[in-house]
């Protein structure tokens, strides 16, 4: 039985790789307690995942999502840094400072990206010690 479903997943996800990482995968899911979205009729849960990919009551992209999810150790989220001028207007308004005047601008040092090459080739490294 399972032969046959490994042939009806290769319509639903064309590389076999894939298909094995996500039937075993979504076979986990299912050890670990996960619903079943199809009838058992006494297979084993790694036919049973692949079934639910045959049959498409999963979606392979879903699955593929939630296994990338699976494997990351950290989630990067992408927010907004703070405006560096409204740290500076925040902390001068806690300081008492009156806010009578203009607010002043900020000019940050800018530094070509030959001026940084040629600062990383002015490096030397620092000397050997006997400590190591």
């Amino acid at each position: 039985m399972a032969r046959v479903t490994v042939e009806d997943c290769i319509d639903k996800v064309d590389n076999r790789f894939e298909l094995v990482l996500l039937a075993s995968h979504r076979a986990r899911q299912i050890s670990q307690g996960a619903s079943i979205t199809i009838d058992r009729d006494n297979d084993k849960n790694p036919v049973v995942a692949l079934r639910e990919i045959a049959d498409e009551t999963l979606s392979p992209d879903d699955l593929k999502e939630d296994l990338i999810h699976s494997l990351q150790k950290h989630v990067e989220v992408d927010e907004p840094e703070p405006d560096p001028a409204s740290f500076i207007a925040a902390s001068a308004s806690a300081d008492g400072a009156e806010e009578e005047d203009a607010p002043e601008t900020v000019n940050f040092d800018q530094m070509s990206e030959e001026e940084l090459l040629a600062g990383i080739e002015g490096l030397v490294p620092p000397e050997k010690s006997d400590d190591y």
